[in-house]
């Protein structure tokens, strides 16, 4: 396989991915909004208030916003998997592909521990959240590499 074709074979990769996972993520955010406080309000009756900015809240509505920060989250790092796949048309460095996979992996280990946590009760895996908070840094910043090292004669037309 060509160099030219390589690059364009990783960018349809991350473009693709970055794309579904935006239109995932306004599909949870919209359920958050829109279908996810009645489940919420019956999951957690018994829980007790949580303390959100000094103020006291239900726990329903406590999780609720994390459910929101998760889909958040998701959305704009998607849009980070979008611009790799968009910087790959111009060569494919280890950079970029570092930063696609870190962006993937923190999705699914921040945003998808938020999901889990928030539907199931398991705050254990609030742990998890860490890791995907690490893994999207070290995609911004192998991210900001890679671009910082294009020259102008290989920035995409």
């Amino acid at each position: 396989m060509s160099d030219s074709s390589s690059n364009v074979s990783a960018a349809r990769c991350w473009l693709s991915t970055g794309a579904v996972l935006a239109g995932l993520g306004v599909i949870l955010g919209a359920f958050a909004a829109h279908g996810l406080d009645a489940k919420l309000v019956e999951l957690y009756r018994e829980s007790p208030p949580k303390v959100i900015a000094g103020q006291e809240v239900a726990a329903s509505y406590k999780y609720l916003l994390d459910f929101k920060t998760g889909a958040e989250y998701q959305i704009t790092h998607a849009l980070g998997l979008i611009a790799v796949g968009l910087l790959s048309l111009s060569g494919t460095r280890r950079g970029l592909q570092i930063a696609g996979w870190s962006f993937l992996l923190g999705i699914i280990f921040f945003s998808g521990s938020l999901y889990l946590l928030v539907l199931t009760q398991n705050t254990r895996l609030g742990m998890v959240a860490p890791l995907g908070g690490t893994a999207l840094i070290v995609g911004w910043f192998a991210l900001a590499c890679s671009a910082y090292r294009l020259s102008s004669s290989e920035s995409p037309s």
